[in-house]
């Protein structure tokens, strides 16, 4: 997915999208700009269309795919829509390198996939999207243990700290998904209530 301009969306939708916005420099950057848009009183559409592009950019999804997600999840009677997209985001392949610490941002996660350096049970997948289930184990591929992409990954991992339903063993450089993903709702960004409102209009 193409992003665009990181620090001018993250001056719309806010800093915490990405990890270079989430800096001091960006912030002073952002203090000395004004505003790309105008500060207007928020419409219930335009409220929930800013939820939902919150959603997309954190994770890195297409519009296209996001939809779909949020329809898959509709179709499921009896589930908590909001926990199940939730889970749906977080057990993509990119995003679960990323939180492993393999990879520094989701987007390097998911070029780390794409590019052939991460296996799951073993095998190479190269599908960023690919939907990791609980009892999977995701490493990195042997051949590219040496690349100089992964020089410093064995001290970055001893200080990693990985959420609950994710096990890592940093001797092996790999991880084990341990259960269904549980995200504290301080960590979450965006309202997910506001972005099914926003597709069943």
């Amino acid at each position: 997915m193409k992003i665009g301009p990181k620090y001018k969306i993250a001056r719309r939708l806010g800093p915490s999208l990405f990890e270079k916005t989430q800096t001091q420099k960006f912030a002073l950057r952002a203090g000395a700009k004004k505003p790309v848009m105008k500060k207007r009183p928020g419409t219930t559409f335009g409220v929930q269309l800013i939820e939902k592009q919150k959603a997309r950019f954190t994770y890195g999804v297409g519009e296209k795919q996001f939809k779909k997600y949020v329809e898959a999840v509709l179709t499921k009677k009896g589930a908590n829509i909001n926990e199940t997209l939730l889970q749906t985001l977080e057990c993509r392949l990119d995003n679960v390198v990323y939180r492993l610490g393999f990879a520094k941002t989701r987007q390097a996660g998911r070029q780390f996939v794409s590019h052939g350096h991460i296996d799951v049970n073993g095998k190479r997948i190269t599908i960023p999207s690919y939907k990791v289930s609980v009892g999977e184990i995701i490493s990195i591929r042997e051949r590219s243990k040496a690349s100089p992409l992964f020089k410093d990954l064995s001290e970055n991992l001893k200080n990693q700290k990985v959420p609950s339903w994710l096990a890592l063993n940093v001797d092996k450089k790999e991880g084990k998904v341990q259960g269904l993903p549980k995200i504290p709702q301080n960590e979450i960004m965006f309202d997910i209530s506001l972005i099914f409102q926003y597709y069943s209009r």
